[in-house]
């Protein structure tokens, strides 16, 4: 039998994380670039265009959007001002998750779990003054580790976030870098390899209900062989596959009595129907599909360029040869045409994860370091009694 490490399971696994390590190295590269150009011209890194009827929905509905993209390393807030978006960027080590709550904000980073609390008592003080209607502060940072932290989503007050390295869910506790809650039943031990690349978390009545893989794997990277066609939508309380065959599903999401979740292989917004066991692709759009979320009868979709690398090619959508797009479109679900969107056309180049804060017209999110937060301080109404 030959030895060589060209040949045989070993070698083929050698090869394969080989693979993995130069996209690894090609992102951080990558990532470096574009924090230098962000520091050093962010009006034009960082620019955008967007429809009059993206700016309306903002407007109309008294919300605002957060967004993330871990390749530019930032946390944007979409915001109405005087008839014009703004765009408040946060710099953060490749923030990923976003989940919000009532006045708690968590973002999901790199190694670390952020987690923001709505003061607006200090609103009026960020600059320029009297213009926010709401600041989120930070009130905790837990250390996970490198677990390649993809979702979060509250379940009633407590926080569960997808640990894509170790293929699970989780929650937090302060003894713990994290706490494991569940793992899919054919990934058989929990191990840092993205055996199947759990990515996408939906919470049901306050329940943990639905996820997406892009592979039903037990193997480091395993997700990697048939990711052009191996992707599920789960549900976790049923123990069942819905929906097999998913060009790399992401971001399942109830809403109106359906589970939606975009087909991000195809740059599709599809959905699935638990009383008929139906499913399908409502609208197609010119991007990789990741980040989603709704308001009336309107879903907001993230949409990257990607990149030509180990990990998209030989998706659909980077192999029709296609204009791809980076921003957030908004899909009108009883017709599924595009009907606004905001297109980011420099540095940012890939979306993550897309938040709608209702009734928050234009907060503001206060970096750890920020000068406010050492004069800022969130006292219990009792002690707030006996305040001088």
């Amino acid at each position: 039998m030959s030895d060589s490490p060209s040949k045989g399971p070993r070698g083929g696994e050698d090869e394969k994380s080989a693979r993995t390590e130069a996209d690894r190295d090609a992102d951080r590269a990558r990532r470096d670039e574009l924090a230098r150009r962000i520091r050093e011209n962010p009006g034009e890194a960082l620019k955008s265009e967007f429809s009059s009827s993206f700016l309306a929905l903002l407007e109309k509905g008294r919300l605002s959007v957060a967004v993330s993209t871990y390749q530019a390393g930032q946390v944007v807030f979409l915001r109405a001002e005087n008839g014009k978006l703004n765009t408040h960027f946060c710099s953060f080590n490749r923030p990923m998750g976003i989940a919000a709550r009532g006045n708690r904000l968590v973002v999901g980073t790199n190694n670390e779990i952020f987690e923001f609390r709505n003061t607006p008592a200090v609103a009026p003080k960020v600059e320029p003054k009297g213009t926010h209607d709401a600041c989120f502060i930070p009130r905790s940072i837990h250390y996970t580790g490198n677990i390649d932290i993809h979702e979060l989503d509250f379940a009633g007050d407590e926080l569960w976030f997808v640990n894509t390295r170790f293929s699970c869910l989780c929650t937090l506790d302060i003894d713990h870098s994290f706490v494991p809650r569940w793992r899919p039943p054919w990934v058989s031990a929990y191990a840092v390899e993205d055996r199947c690349h759990l990515n996408g978390l939906a919470v049901v009545d306050g329940r943990p209900r639905y996820v997406t893989a892009l592979g039903m794997t037990d193997t480091r990277g395993g997700w990697r062989e048939n990711k052009n066609a191996g992707g599920i939508l789960y549900d976790m309380v049923r123990d069942k596959v819905l929906v097999d065959g998913l060009s790399m599903p992401h971001s399942p999401r109830w809403y109106r009595d359906r589970v939606w979740f975009l087909e991000s292989g195809y740059g599709a917004l599809s959905w699935y129907d638990p009383k008929t066991t139906q499913t399908g692709r409502l609208a197609q759009m010119p991007g990789f599909t990741r980040g989603l979320d709704f308001v009336d009868r309107y879903a907001l979709v993230g949409l990257s360029q990607v990149r030509e690398t180990n990990t998209f090619e030989g998706i659909p959508i980077t192999a029709d040869g296609s204009e791809r797009r980076s921003g957030v479109w908004v899909i009108d679900l009883e017709t599924g045409e595009t009907v606004a969107l905001l297109r980011f056309s420099d540095a940012v180049e890939e979306i993550f994860a897309v938040k709608i804060l209702p009734g928050l017209i234009f907060p503001s999110l206060l970096e750890p370091g920020h000068p406010l937060i050492g004069s800022s301080y969130v006292l219990p109404d009792d002690a707030l009694r006996e305040v001088a």
